[in-house]
């Protein structure tokens, strides 16, 4: 193991590139405990102090606790994943754009373009919207913001706007210069940051104020390692396609004849997925911060109940929350892998999937048994997602009108499971996922990097496969 570690140092680039994302990951942190200027911290904190066990405090944990902190990074990278998403979205109905997917590397600098510029506009139209939110809020009387009015709005707009744009920044930089995805390992980096609060929470609650027993935080350790002994066997799982490649004479040589397989990922997308839906669903919270709940009148009631209806572990908040993780699990697999294009390859090679005939026919192939597994694969993701939403606040499924079953729920299901644990732990299933799964993506590009120069893998047994099918 020393001397993996220590080849790491010896190959001038990979040292380069991995000085380099530490850089920026500790940019990225310092960045996130610079405030937003004119809020006062002290009603800050009260005013927020309710909020870690909902979507606010979810987003909180993936930037860091910048949101809860309010810093200047207190959007962090979700304009960006959200800018990602409506653009794909809009290239089935614009026919510009559809164009422009086709068009290769060109047409995808020019997406990147438009990408970034999309998040400007997001990132402006939510920090509005956060901004006209933080002027209405008081706590014991006392104001949240100390100058409200024009100056404020337009400081805040312009100061979280431009830190949205420098997380950007940062992770394309990251990607581009440094090892792994920049935008995963920024979420990476602002979860793994709340790691030394998270362990100081935990020993106040056993030693200090013993709300947990030790039996208690034993079960806990032990859930979290069985989940995540599950992510990583979901996350290495794969469906194998058998490839036969025909003999070919070349010269004095005789190539192929050789059997291999195609590893299609049951879980290709990761945890984007999950990132995606959380991403959507910020736009409720931001339209309701930015139009408010007081008044009287039918859009003020409509508004209110869409922000009930939505509430953190409400039935239409969950099932909303799981069709939207298995779409973007189709959704983000048909960006990254075309069917077409790797039975098109495997074509030109000579190569043959046994029993289907090469060309069209190999392409439906693939995209049904990628469709199949991919259902699985969002199932999957949407288990993982809901675990900290059951530990917190359970299904609530009597919420439900009594046509729905809401009474019967109510009178045949366990309490714990309606109303929660009331346990609030730090890696839940979606930060654990998210921790492993960067982990080991970074992990297999580091191995790459060593193998493609010559030097033992990382790891040496078991390595960690790539979460991309191979093409």
């Amino acid at each position: 193991m020393m001397e993996n570690l220590k080849s790491l140092t010896e190959i001038p680039d990979l040292r380069k590139r991995i000085l380099f994302t530490l850089l920026m990951l500790a940019v990225y942190r310092l960045g996130s405990f610079v405030p937003t200027p004119g809020i006062n911290p002290d009603v800050l904190a009260q005013a927020l102090s309710g909020l870690g066990g909902t979507l606010f405090g979810l987003l909180s944990m993936f930037s860091g606790g910048s949101l809860n902190r309010l810093t200047v990074f207190a959007l962090g990278i979700m304009p960006y994943i959200t800018a990602s998403i409506i653009l794909p979205l809009l290239g089935v109905v614009s026919p510009t754009l559809e164009k422009l997917q086709k068009e290769g590397e060109l047409g995808r600098k020019k997406i990147t373009e438009y990408t970034r510029w999309m998040t400007v506009g997001l990132s402006m139209f939510q920090a509005f919207g956060i901004s006209i939110a933080l002027q209405k809020e008081t706590s014991a009387n006392v104001p949240l913001v100390s100058h409200p009015g024009l100056g404020f709005t337009l400081t805040t707009v312009l100061t979280l706007t431009t830190g949205a744009v420098f997380v950007m920044w940062l992770g394309e930089q990251i990607t581009a210069r440094g090892i792994g995805n920049g935008m995963s390992l920024l979420i990476f980096a602002g979860i793994g940051g709340g790691l030394p609060k998270a362990i100081g929470n935990l020993y106040q609650n056993v030693f200090v104020t013993r709300t947990w027993s030790f039996p208690v935080v034993f079960l806990l350790l032990a859930f979290m390692l069985v989940v995540v002994a599950f992510i990583v066997f979901v996350e290495r799982g794969e469906r194998r396609i058998p490839i036969q490649y025909a003999k070919r004479i070349v010269g004095r040589k005789v190539l192929g004849g050789v059997s291999t397989h195609l590893p299609l990922k049951v879980n290709s997308g990761g945890v984007m997925p999950i990132i995606f839906a959380v991403s959507i669903l910020t736009f409720p919270q931001t339209i309701a911060l930015f139009a408010g709940s007081q008044g009287q009148g039918a859009f003020v009631r409509v508004l209110n109940w869409f922000k009930t209806a939505f509430g953190w572990g409400e039935p239409l908040y969950t099932l909303t929350y799981v069709i939207l993780i298995i779409f973007f699990a189709h959704f983000y697999l048909s960006i990254i892998y075309n069917p077409d294009e790797v039975a098109d390859n495997v074509r030109k090679q000579g190569g043959f999937i046994p029993g289907i005939r090469p060309g069209k026919r190999t392409a439906d192939h693939l995209d049904d048994v990628l469709t199949k597994i991919t259902w699985v694969g969002g199932l999957y993701l949407a288990l993982i997602a809901l675990i900290p939403e059951v530990m917190l606040a359970g299904m609530r499924l009597n919420h439900l009108p009594v046509w729905l079953g809401g009474a019967w729920f109510d009178s045949n299901l366990p309490g714990w499971l309606l109303h929660g644990l009331n346990i609030n732990f730090y890696f839940g299933g979606t930060s654990l996922l998210i921790v492993v799964g960067v982990a080991m993506d970074t992990i297999q590009q580091v191995e790459a990097q060593l193998i493609m120069r010559h030097y033992e893998g990382f790891l040496k047994k078991g390595r960690v496969r790539g979460r991309r099918a191979a093409s």
